[in-house]
């Protein structure tokens, strides 16, 4: 349902909208009523929502069948903080909840050594990261009531749901990661200047830069033994009001 809602929101906005992006009228604030969006202010704040899918990077020690991962979309929802450099340079913080899932689906050449029965051949990981990335927004200029833009930065991670200090391990049903990860971001996306605020959507990838597995304390653990390194990777497309 939140999906759905976060959909129809959007499809509001845009219909109540077009008739303000499409016309020869710049949209300007308006100081007396205090509507519209300036850009000139040198701290601005706004919310998003969005979606999100996330996904495994592995790297693997021996040429086995690959792990198989089975995403779900993702639900993202949190705050803006821009520092305006100049008219097309901007720093911004977006603090952010986002919340994902992801299947892991072995293959049985991965337990040569022993029978693996179908709970063995999967494994689920479930997420909840407050998410911090300090991100650059270098803008073009405005052209009428558009201001295209790329976007840029590093972020960390601290994932809620994260099991790393469980003693127990995947020989009894428990896989692990790290509890923090770090991440660089790039993206794109169009700032929309309408009469009553600035509607932005965007589109930014995910690329992990640190090793987030934890591994079984067995050596030759069929679910970590051949991975050299487990990376997260996604796709995040956020709806900014401002």
């Amino acid at each position: 349902m939140k999906y759905f809602f976060t959909l129809i929101s959007f499809l509001f906005v845009l219909q109540t909208s077009n008739a303000q992006l499409f016309k020869k009228e710049k949209v300007s604030y308006d100081a007396n009523q205090g509507r519209g969006s300036t850009d000139n202010n040198l701290l601005r704040w706004g919310y998003f929502l969005g979606f999100s899918q996330y996904d495994f990077n592995f790297d693997y020690n021996e040429n086995l069948r690959d792990i198989y991962v089975e995403r779900s979309p993702g639900f993202n929802v949190g705050l803006i903080g821009n520092l305006r450099i100049n008219s097309f340079l901007d720093l911004r913080l977006e603090p952010g909840l986002l919340i994902t899932n992801r299947k892991l689906h072995y293959g049985e050449s991965n337990f040569s050594n022993t029978s693996a029965s179908e709970n063995d051949l999967l494994r689920e990981v479930k997420s909840t990261y407050i998410h911090l990335p300090i991100l650059l927004k270098i803008s073009t200029k405005r052209i009428n009531n558009f201001k295209p833009f790329i976007v840029g930065g590093f972020s960390t991670a601290l994932n809620l749901s994260s099991n790393e200090t469980n003693p127990e391990d995947n020989s009894s049903g428990q896989f692990r990661t790290t509890k923090n990860s770090i991440f660089y971001e790039l993206g794109f996306g169009i700032d929309l200047y309408l009469y009553n605020f600035k509607f932005t959507p965007s589109i930014r990838g995910l690329f992990g830069i640190n090793d987030e597995l934890i591994r079984d304390k067995d050596p030759i653990s069929p679910w970590t033994s051949n991975i050299n390194s487990m990376k997260t990777r996604g796709v995040f497309i956020n709806f900014t009001f401002q």
